[in-house]
């Protein structure tokens, strides 16, 4: 049987390159109580401090170095506690992080099961030590705190948290993992199993939803809660009143009866709604949670070790990771962009349109670059409305506290509206222009904007599915025509599509990026070709469902087969999200373009044209199929089953991909992906669309070959 430090040795072997993280133990004695006035000091404290020696932009994690660094603080400290030198040991972080957990870079590396299962193991033994030391311990978790970084306190005695701390969470089922050191088991048998799968399930499959301070507190995680300005102190002299008896932490009893098993199905129920079984993680999560019932926490490590080996050598967790990196690395450094040094300033910006969407615009660009903006359109009605939005959005603002009166009085200052251009624009660097969806209108409205804004500004298109080239085709100076596609609602999906337009200039392109920089958006470029990357992905994935239920298959077997790819809305609630016209007007555009491929759907034309929102209605709260919809659909007699239904869709997609690739529509792969995880809220198990086509075979057998290298969102060969 290996040691703890074989183990650890044999892991960081594999892992050279780790960010090593210390744990410096240092002494002092604990500030006195008011009960022993009469003595000085409270007894010798050791305090453990887990560092990277980076800034807070580089928080600390635990690779197997760095668990053997804490292993090797946790010799010392456990000898002076057998010895009785200290009355305690505590753990804090360096400032701003306490740590975030496993160090994820070490994980995509491993080959093996065994491994894998060293990791689990590796992480149990060493923080499991901190729980049979002869004094108590004490985390303080003193800033952001994920993962194992959370599990490390879990193990300790007693725990405080700064009301600062901005994110507090175990967010590995939404990776593809489990919390598996020490998570699954100890949490439920802190705070209950319900609490337990509101943080582990919950709120890992809500986007990955983070926790505050507070909450930490309220739920039961943490015993005292202190201000982040003198935090360590107060947990200092709180620690010295435990461990004196000043102050008795009282825990309520978990109830371990029927409560806990309702508990699990309520997870079980939030797993199915999220991902539909389509993913393990939830599940084994699950699994763990309801077998630590019996508050057998060797038990439990045991399952989270297996569970852990299991998921790391599993495609979800690796499709997981590599969604994550798309996200933070290439989401902030985009492929293909120009030179940032070649961007203009952006110190006033112009919006042709006041309807909801160029509203929303403009609530964005003010809220973000703080320049003045203007509104344009056909009539003072519609200007004062668009103005009208923007000044109501900044007073819920105000209502929530985000902002304060001055700053509202300012951004209020900065937005006007006007119904001449030229009055308008006439010192714009940034027009963007979100009118109605059609080339003429589009070309006219540009021209106009053209004649009147100085020679530098950008002129900026938020079409969904026109060629860039073609509006830009009648101007003087077509270099600065740029796409800049927003996705609805523009103030939560963080994509950006960047078209590149045949003729546009590297300084005008350079001066987008910049400012969807500034506007915080994940920014991809693209080349202009028909319906750029989401909407030509997801109008071939709906042409495919539309195409079956045109054929004869029912509406309802259609919907279902795609359940397991875990998206967050069926095909037909998107579109009633999108709009069924303007879904319509894409099919119609893609169809001018790739006829053998993109169909107009007859029965979609129908519902359009008798002004039908979607195809649902909710009476009882749940979508059911609307009789008058129903009445208006014609279908033929081939009726298909739920898995030929998906096999069909797939490999429509899988094609559609390949070509698009071919046609270097983007630079990669990975920016189809990035754009339909951020774009299109695709989930991140999936890793976007391709690793599971690769890990499914749809890729080789639709194009003869995957669309990813091996170890991309894979186990390495």
């Amino acid at each position: 049987m290996s040691t703890t430090a074989e183990l650890l040795k044999q892991a960081s072997d594999l892992f050279p390159d780790e960010v090593v993280t210390s744990a410096h133990v240092r002494h002092f004695d604990l500030p006195s109580t008011a009960s022993e006035s009469g003595s000085a000091t409270g007894g010798r404290f050791a305090l453990i401090t887990l560092d990277n020696g980076l800034d807070h932009t580089k928080p600390t994690t635990f690779g197997p170095a760095s668990l053997a660094n804490l292993n090797t603080a946790i010799d010392q400290v456990e000898k002076e506690a057998a010895d009785g030198t200290i009355v305690g040991v505590g753990i804090t972080g360096k400032p701003f992080i306490f740590a975030v957990g496993a160090d994820l870079k070490g994980v995509e590396l491993l080959k093996e099961h065994e491994h894998a299962l060293a990791i689990g193991k590796g992480g149990h033994e060493v923080f499991k030590r901190l729980s049979g030391l002869a004094v108590p311990t004490f985390a303080y978790y003193n800033g952001a705190a994920m993962g194992g970084g959370v599990e490390v306190g879990l193990h300790c005695t007693y725990r405080t948290v700064s009301k600062a701390i901005p994110a507090f969470s175990l967010p590995e089922v939404f990776l593809g993992l489990v919390p598996g050191w020490g998570g699954c088991a100890l949490l439920p048998n802190l705070i209950g199993a319900d609490k337990a799968v509101s943080v582990i399930i919950e709120n890992s499959l809500n986007q990955n939803k983070q926790l505050k301070g507070q909450q930490v507190f309220d739920l039961g995680i943490a015993d005292a809660i202190f201000e982040g300005a003198d935090f360590l102190e107060q947990s200092l002299i709180w620690t010295a009143q435990v461990l004196k008896g000043d102050i008795e932490v009282e825990r309520p009893v978990i109830d371990r009866g029927e409560a806990w098993d309702q508990a699990v199905a309520k997870g079980r129920f939030i797993a199915d709604s999220k991902v539909h079984g389509a993913a393990p993680a939830a599940y084994r999560a699950l699994d763990i949670i309801a077998a630590a019932k019996n508050g057998d926490l060797q038990q439990g490590y045991d399952a989270e070790d297996l569970a852990l080996a299991d998921l790391i050598m599993g495609g979800e967790l690796r499709a997981g990771i590599y969604a994550f990196n798309l996200v933070q690395k290439r989401g902030k450094r985009p492929a293909g962009a120009p030179d940032k040094n070649l961007a203009r300033p952006v110190t006033k910006v112009g919006v042709v349109g006041a309807g909801l969407m160029a509203s929303q615009l403009a609530l964005l660009f003010l809220r973000r670059l703080e320049v003045p903006v203007v509104l344009t359109d056909i009539d003072q009605e519609r200007v004062d409305k668009g103005v009208g939005y923007v000044h109501a959005e900044i007073e819920k603002l105000l209502g929530k506290g985000r902002i304060n009166q001055d700053k509202a009085n300012r951004l209020k200052a900065l937005v006007t509206g006007v119904l001449d251009k030229a009055e308008g624009f006439a010192d714009a660097d940034f027009v963007i222009e979100a009118v109605f969806e059609e080339i003429g209108v589009k070309q006219q409205v540009f021209a106009e904007v053209e004649a009147v804004a100085p020679a530098h500004a950008i002129l900026a298109t938020n079409t969904s599915s026109l060629s860039v080239t073609e509006m830009a085709s009648k101007l003087k100076n077509p270099e600065r025509v740029v796409g800049f596609h927003f996705f609805n609602p523009v103030a939560i999906l963080p994509l950006l599509e960047i078209v590149r337009g045949e003729q546009t200039d590297d300084a005008s392109l350079a001066t987008a990026f910049a400012v969807a920089k500034k506007l915080k958006k994940t920014a991809v470029l693209v080349k202009d070709a028909p319906a750029f990357v989401v909407n030509r992905i997801l109008t071939r994935f709906m042409g495919e469902i539309q195409n079956v239920i045109d054929e004869g298959t029912p509406v309802e077997v259609a919907e279902k087969a795609v359940e397991p790819l875990g998206l967050p809305m069926s095909p037909l609630v998107l579109l009633e999200l999108v709009g069924p016209a303007i879904g319509l007007h894409v099919s119609e555009t893609l169809n001018r373009a790739f006829p053998d491929r993109f169909t107009v759907s007859p029965n979609l034309a129908a519902v359009v044209k008798a002004g039908k929102r979607g195809f649902y209605v909710y009476d009882s709260g749940k979508p059911e199929l609307d009789p008058e919809v129903a009445a208006l659909l014609k279908q033929g007699d081939v009726v298909l089953t739920e898995e030929q239904v998906r096999d069909r869709v797939l490999d429509a997609v899988a094609q559609e991909i390949g070509l698009m690739l071919d046609e270097g529509v983007v630079a990669e792969a990975q920016d189809i992906d990035l754009c339909l995880i951020t774009g299109a809220g695709w989930p991140f198990h999936l890793g976007g669309i391709t690793p599971y086509l690769d890990r499914e075979g749809v890729s080789e057998r639709v194009n003869g070959k995957k669309f990813l290298a091996p170890g991309v969102a894979s186990v390495p060969a």
